[in-house]
């Protein structure tokens, strides 16, 4: 498709074309109306010059839909598979001032993760499929979810993660209250065969955003969360997430102080 070199491009071209055909199909029944009617009441010298313009508007909408069907030969799959689908969002997003960035094939759009599947021409929007993907379409679908609370309950992640912290430090041999980095705290939650794919880095890296902007830091045991970054943000294991200013957000370590009396 000449000059369509994205997939908005070319939806427009061919939204356009078959508004094109319907507006004919329109025109096309409105002439079998007439010939209908004058055939109802046998209206014989209007009858044939009807049946003859119905037919000639039903040429006209052959045409329109076939110009159609000939307008749309975008390669999808392979626009999708290559890469340049995920610009086309990002540029998109930009455009539409929707932050967006782009994070170990997923695209990271507060609070939302959105991965392409070419070979299904879908995207999985937090999980879920979504075959709806034309650019300008998926990019309010995500502005939209920015303005609804996310499904979150700060309080379970918190535990869970304490507890695979608590492993980490056994693991390392490291004194109660010390800091670990959150990509082994990650591996110890994803240890069975198959969980880092049901629950990604980047899922991770989200809903560590999300617990720390709920504010809650203590424990059911009483133990309290101490996040730390150091250096760490510029190093090896940096967990990054898009906050809900639209900027990077990246996390490294974590730390807790157990409760006093606590066995450790």
């Amino acid at each position: 498709m000449q000059g369509d070199d994205t997939l908005e491009q070319a939806l427009e071209t061919v939204e356009r074309r078959l508004d094109e055909a319907a507006k004919a199909a329109m025109a096309a029944t409105r002439e079998l109306r007439k010939a209908r009617a004058a055939a109802r009441v046998g209206q014989l010298r209007d009858l044939r010059r009807l049946v003859s313009a119905a037919e000639t508007a039903a040429d006209e909408l052959a045409t329109a839909t076939a110009r159609a069907r000939e307008g749309f030969d975008f390669e999808d799959q392979s626009y999708l598979a290559s890469g340049e689908y995920a610009k086309e969002l990002l540029a998109t997003a930009a455009a539409a001032g929707v932050a967006m960035f782009e994070e170990d094939e997923r695209l990271l759009c507060y609070p939302s993760l959105v991965r392409v599947l070419p070979g299904d021409a879908a995207v999985e929007v937090d999980r879920v499929r979504d075959r709806k993907v034309r650019p300008s379409v998926l990019v309010a679908a995500l502005a939209a979810a920015q303005h609804r609370t996310p499904r979150f309950r700060p309080g379970p992640f918190l535990d869970s993660l304490y507890g695979a912290y608590r492993l980490v430090l056994a693991k390392e041999g490291k004194a109660a209250g010390a800091v670990v980095r959150l990509v082994d705290v990650w591996s110890v939650l994803t240890l069975l065969p198959g969980q880092s794919r049901d629950y990604t880095r980047q899922e991770f890296a989200r809903d560590l955003y999300l617990l720390d902007q709920s504010g809650e830091i203590a424990t059911r045991d009483g133990a309290r969360l101490r996040w730390a970054a150091s250096t760490g943000t510029r190093g090896s294991g940096v967990l990054t997430t898009v906050a809900r200013s639209g900027q990077q957000q990246r996390y490294w370590g974590i730390a807790f102080t157990p409760a006093e009396g606590a066995d450790s």
